[in-house]
């Protein structure tokens, strides 16, 4: 039986979380403090959106610091896992963040109250520039983890959330319709949920050890099959072991043996074309029975 390790975990994002934890800190604080002078609606629901991504960018900063320490004790895998864990929280941190803007929204969509639009539209403003800035940290790793993927979606999301209430801030002020306030709420729930979802169900999928969504398990199938020297598989099992890290198992039927550099080779293959970097195969030298308890 052998083995494909890697330990190393990609750190290049710690200035990115920093960074964007502390500008969206200052940015909440300054929401919640013109929300409450405005009396609007949609700025306090923007606000409560970046606390929630304040959160989840600690959260997954702390998940990302976890991943990298080595196995020991009786975690053998290491706490890889935790990044996968922390996805979820944050999807569920986004869900409450959606009620708690909803249940404002619907207060103020029933008791309409002066807006003053033109603060609105310039602390919204700020919001746009600090969103854009923070997404764009996170945009290139955003391709290889679902935690760096969340932290992209978040800082994506509040982009056009604030560029909403810029649009809110200047329509109440041409036309003074109260309502629009809550109304872009509602728009800014329906752009949180859309995101949200997504990165919840592919959070619980990984969770369940279903194989990610980028690798298709037919194909990894057929390129083991059409491997020269293996006649059959049966068990092959392929599951995230981190946001970043995905593993296989297999048994290969080989009756004519193989040679020192069929391994490595076949763990190459499996690097390159679909990014499996930890690979445990079992070489069988013939067809297990067909009445097999296992998966065949």
């Amino acid at each position: 039986m052998t083995h494909s390790h890697e330990h190393t975990i990609n750190k290049g994002h710690s200035k990115a979380f920093a960074i964007g934890i502390g500008l969206n800190i200052a940015f909440v604080a300054v929401e919640i403090f013109y929300g409450l002078i405005a009396n609007s609606s949609a700025l306090l629901a923007d606000a409560g959106h970046n606390a929630s991504d304040v959160l989840s960018l600690i959260f997954a900063w702390t998940a990302v610091w976890l991943a990298t320490i080595k196995p020991k004790g009786k975690y053998t895998y290491g706490l890889r896992k935790t990044t996968i864990l922390v996805s979820i929280l944050n999807a569920l941190l986004l869900f409450g963040a959606v009620i708690f803007i909803g249940w404002d929204a619907i207060g103020k969509l029933n008791d309409p109250e002066p807006v003053a639009g033109t603060q609105v539209m310039i602390v919204a403003g700020i919001g746009v520039l600090i969103n854009t800035m923070t997404a764009l940290l996170f945009m290139k790793g955003q391709k290889d983890d679902l935690n760096i993927k969340g932290a992209f979606l978040h800082m994506a999301a509040d982009v056009g959330v604030s560029l909403g209430v810029v649009i809110a801030g200047l329509l109440i002020s041409l036309t003074g319709i109260q309502w629009i306030d809550p109304v872009m709420s509602f728009i800014i729930i329906l752009v949180i949920l859309w995101g949200t979802w997504r990165l919840f169900t592919d959070s619980i999928d990984l969770a369940l050890d279903a194989v990610p969504k980028h690798i298709d398990l037919e194909k990894v199938r057929e390129l083991l099959l059409s491997t020269n020297g293996i006649d059959d598989i049966h068990d092959l099992h392929i599951w995230a072991m981190s946001t970043t890290r995905v593993a296989l198992t297999a048994h290969l039927i080989m009756p004519e043996g193989y040679d020192d550099n069929f391994i490595s080779n076949l763990q190459e293959q499996l690097q390159d074309k679909f990014g499996i970097g930890h690979t445990t195969l079992q070489i069988e030298n013939k067809k297990i029975e067909e009445n097999c308890v296992t998966e065949c």
